[in-house]
């Protein structure tokens, strides 16, 4: 592989993203005339999407905190507003990318009916055979609490006596009655001692349900409101060395921001090199020699990849990198045989070999 690849990709592919890397088309080359019975194909480099599934939740102090201990029987309030962003999950998963220091010509005979698959970006996949890259993971959307209450919904619960005084002693007190009030029904509804029972569990669901929520909105008047909502996000790196480096940074103000962004705390990548992919050798240890015209395929090496933040690890793994390994080949003859033509077949993260085989063992 041409070691080009550090000047073109390092410090470039930062990239945060809303969505993932997306599945990708795939398609058959022959070797015809119109292309002088020459296929091109390119090798990938290594990429990883970083997919982190962050949880924001915003905190609302209730306007009458101080009387919760009083009326709702606990300290354990929300006394100021503020907004809290955790990470929770981080997923990480290895993709290709084209070098484009690494393409290559395979040279074929006219008549030959070997074939080979590449991706829309020309990266190699498989010859005589046909090229199957797994589908995306769905990502789903960001989500917030399904059932919210409102930081004054409270408001709809009470009466003219509610708006007209002047004392938050006072309205807290009524509060609490009210409260009294939604709790007694709900218990006389359970026990079927309302005076007025819905006539179907339906009815009684959606009665119980309002009540509910009700009591929540009053609730949240003393005990503040806290409501969490989900965002995903996913980010593009390319490992080029042994390196540790800011992801992106997380802001209790701004949630996701990028790397320069000195609002956040950083999320730390860090790349260390655990193998770097060595040329097959014979059974005397010598390097084998590259066949003549041979089809290059990648031995990758590999890395311990860790995301951290503020002193935890979040992910780590081992990952099988391109370029931090080698290039090797295969005959070509292999595929042009016309008696026992072989097939092939590349990991389209690598552009490694993972599988080698007579087509007619296959039939």
């Amino acid at each position: 592989m041409k070691m080009k690849f550090k000047e073109f990709f390092c410090g470039v592919m930062l990239v945060a993203s809303a969505m993932p890397v997306a599945a990708q088309q795939t398609k058959l080359l022959t070797a015809e005339k119109h292309n002088e019975y020459g296929l091109v194909y390119t090798l990938p480099v290594t990429a990883l999407d970083v997919e982190v599934t962050a949880v924001k939740e915003t905190r609302k102090a209730g306007p009458y905190y101080q009387y919760a201990k009083k009326y709702v029987g606990t300290d354990k309030v929300v006394k100021d507003d503020a907004e809290v962003w955790t990470i929770s999950s981080v997923k990480v998963r290895p993709y290709g990318m084209p070098d484009p220091d690494a393409k290559y010509l395979m040279q074929l005979k006219p008549g030959a009916t070997t074939y080979i698959g590449v991706d829309s970006d020309g990266m190699l996949l498989s010859i005589n055979k046909a090229p199957v890259i797994p589908a995306a993971e769905i990502v789903p959307a960001a989500k917030a609490d399904a059932d919210k209450v409102g930081d004054n919904e409270y408001l709809q619960y009470v009466d003219e006596d509610f708006i007209a005084s002047q004392s938050s002693a006072k309205q807290a007190q009524m509060l609490a009655e009210n409260l009294m009030e939604i709790r007694e029904s709900k218990i006389a509804l359970t026990r079927g001692t309302a005076e007025t029972m819905p006539t179907d569990g339906k009815q009684l669901e959606l009665m119980l349900n309002s009540l509910t929520h009700q009591e929540a909105a009053i609730t949240a008047a003393f005990l503040g409101n806290v409501t969490r909502e989900t965002v995903v996000r996913n980010f593009t790196f390319v490992p080029a060395e042994n390196e540790k480096t800011t992801l992106f940074r997380l802001s209790n103000f701004n949630g996701f921001v990028n790397a320069d962004d000195y609002s956040g705390e950083p999320v730390y990548i860090t790349v260390e090199i655990t193998n770097e992919g060595a040329l097959p050798v014979d059974a005397k240890g010598v390097e084998k020699k590259l066949p003549k015209d041979a089809v290059a395929y990648c031995v990758p090496g590999a890395a311990d990849i860790t995301v951290s933040f503020q002193g935890k690890t979040l992910w780590s793994k081992e990952v099988e990198i391109a370029q931090f390994g080698v290039v090797f080949g295969l005959d070509p003859q292999l595929f042009s045989d016309k008696k026992s033509p072989s097939y092939a077949v590349f990991d389209p993260s690598t552009g490694a070999l993972k599988e080698i085989g007579s087509l007619k063992e296959e039939e």
